[in-house]
């Protein structure tokens, strides 16, 4: 036998997957605007009046009326808009050749593949992109070697962090807690910790507990921006768009024998403008 004789190797009918979760993003955001015909989408925002006191009988010193109107001095209401343009617009291709898959006992097949595209790495990209959006446009508190969360503080760690949110009336209901395993395992150990049960439906939109009526969601570090520990969002400050998501299996091509899968999506995060008191992100820098 000669040094370069290739010896044929069978492989067992199993293919190794990584581990990935499915989105994590749902609960953070919204969908509340249409963009169907269009790149980019205006929204208003008005400007509000102040209070004043009704001027009832009220002269100068001419005996003239103070004010032509008694309601107050007569502003008109000004109003903004606000534009949201589709930036992200991402593809994918790949070729899946017949004697691939049938050298590897047809464990290399289009349909499974683009499954695993799509859950290695077109959701945790935009997922990514989400996380990273959020992060940068809330209210940051930044914590210090003297405050590090431990678990005797960080529940008061977190409702302090409720307090920003509670300052710019944000509602109480839907908040979620976006947290890293290092700061969960800091929350298990701390004696407030809710220990009720979830239940499976929300197990699937990535809800491992509740605090403080507060829905947590466990995310990997590398999803969330450098130094964050963890966000409280309310999915009314956050629009999430996706204009198109198109993925093809193209069967016997010029191109190549096999099969060709192809994939787009067009998406974007949007946190608005008069909503960012609904984010609130806790950084602490590593020691």
């Amino acid at each position: 036998m000669t040094e370069n004789t290739n010896l044929t190797v069978k492989f067992a009918p199993y293919t190794d997957e990584i581990f990935k979760n499915e989105s994590r993003t749902s609960l953070l955001t919204n969908n509340d605007f249409d963009w169907t015909g269009a790149r980019s989408v205006r929204i208003w925002k008005f400007k509000t009046a102040k209070m004043n006191d009704y001027a009832r009988n009220i002269f100068d010193d001419n005996n003239e009326p103070l004010n032509p109107s008694r309601y107050g001095k007569l502003y008109d209401l000004n109003a903004e808009t606000e534009e949201m343009l589709l930036k992200k617009d991402r593809s994918f291709i790949f070729n899946i050749d017949k004697l691939d898959v049938d050298e590897t006992q047809g464990q290399l097949e289009a349909a499974s593949a683009l499954a695993r595209q799509l859950r290695e790495v077109v959701i945790p990209e935009r997922d990514k992109y989400i996380f990273e959006e959020i992060a940068k446009s809330g209210v940051t508190i930044e914590g210090n070697a003297q405050t590090k969360i431990n678990p005797d503080n960080i529940y008061a760690n977190i409702l302090k962090s409720c307090e920003f949110m509670d300052g710019g009336e944000v509602p109480d209901t839907d908040r979620v807690l976006v947290v890293t395993p290092e700061v969960y395992s800091i929350i298990k150990q701390a004696k407030q910790f809710d220990n009720t049960d979830v239940g499976a439906d929300l197990r699937t939109l990535g809800v491992i507990a509740m605090l403080d009526g507060m829905k947590v969601i466990k995310v990997s570090n590398n999803m969330l921006p450098k130094d964050v520990k963890y966000m409280i969002v309310h999915p009314s400050a956050t629009v999430t768009p996706v204009k198109l998501e198109d993925y093809n299996i193209h069967n016997d091509t010029p191109l190549a024998s096999g099969d060709i899968v192809t994939g787009r999506i067009c998406y974007d995060a949007f946190v608005l403008e008069n909503k960012k008191d609904g984010i609130v992100v806790y950084k602490e820098p590593a020691q």
